[in-house]
């Protein structure tokens, strides 16, 4: 059964994601664009757009958004979530150490730095803030979300795989698409650890996918992405002028990367117009192939 369903009901705690019909059309014309219509159909993607320009009223729209797939390192965004939360509850001490520790985690997908984030915190301790009233990250009734059942290597990796899915490390584009939008609004923790997330977020250190899509436009991005074998995904807030989206697409295919370096270019353009314009001069990094 094709999963092209756009479910766009808001939620009662945590980001409201109102559907926009206009946005909604705009995104199906942007992947049709793209030529990831039959990647859609088959269920190897899915896709969520956040127009945050004004981050109290955001414009939303998705496609196989509540459809959970692998995501390799991207649900490493959890960890950092689970990490700031128990700082703010006075169960972990930020100094310098622990704060490279996380950007290593994110902007490098550091799988050592992640698993010993990951043994700090607490398996138990990271889901019981994914599945909080406060967030509902990961949620039964939006078909799951976020989930980290396993460390990235190292001793005592493995805890528990999704109840609904059986993944390690998965994620839904909706839910990932929530996290980035409660930045944008300075919901994740406080407006002080939001900010401070976004701060690691930023100048990610991995120059591929969207961030290779993005190059040589004048964006701000905080991002986290993540690759396994034909797994693909990325997910970032970008920010160019007073123009504000978050961005997420999840795919399996061997060539999902640069299909996501292509695709990030039409989704900029749906919300900040014809970027072509800024290109000029401007040379794109190379991909470093990394995770």
């Amino acid at each position: 059964m094709p999963l092209l369903a756009f479910i766009g009901t808001a939620l009662v705690h945590g980001a409201e994601l109102p559907p926009d019909p206009a946005l909604q059309s705009q995104l199906q014309a942007a992947l049709h664009d793209a030529g990831l219509q039959p990647a859609l159909r088959d269920g190897r993607m899915s896709v969520a757009l956040v127009d945050v320009s004004d981050p109290a009223h955001p414009r939303y729209a998705g496609l196989n958004d509540r459809h959970m797939m692998y995501a390799a390192s991207l649900p490493k965004i959890a960890i950092l979530l689970a990490g700031f939360e128990k700082i703010s509850q006075g169960m972990m001490i930020y100094n310098p150490a622990v704060r490279e520790m996380f950007v290593r985690l994110t902007r490098f997908s550091s799988n050592t730095d992640a698993s010993r984030a990951i043994q700090s915190i607490g398996f138990d301790f990271i889901a019981r803030v994914l599945q909080s009233d406060k967030y509902r990250l990961y949620d039964p009734a939006a078909n799951g979300g976020l989930w980290i059942g396993k460390a990235y290597g190292g001793p005592n990796d493995y805890w528990k795989r999704d109840p609904l899915h059986n993944l390690s490390h998965g994620a839904t584009a909706f839910q990932v698409a929530r996290f980035f939008t409660l930045l944008a609004q300075g919901k994740l923790v406080s407006p002080e650890f939001s900010e401070e997330m976004k701060r690691i977020l930023g100048d990610p250190g991995i120059e591929h996918k969207f961030v290779k899509g993005l190059a040589g436009l004048p964006r701000q991005i905080y991002r986290k992405s993540g690759t396994w074998g034909e797994w693909h995904s990325d997910a970032a807030l970008v920010e160019a002028g007073d123009r504000r989206y978050v961005a997420v697409a999840l795919m399996k295919d061997p060539k999902g990367g640069e299909a996501l370096s292509g695709l990030i270019r039409k989704l900029d353009r749906v919300i900040c117009g014809n970027a072509e314009l800024n290109l000029a001069g401007r040379p794109e990094p190379s991909p470093s192939g990394l995770n």
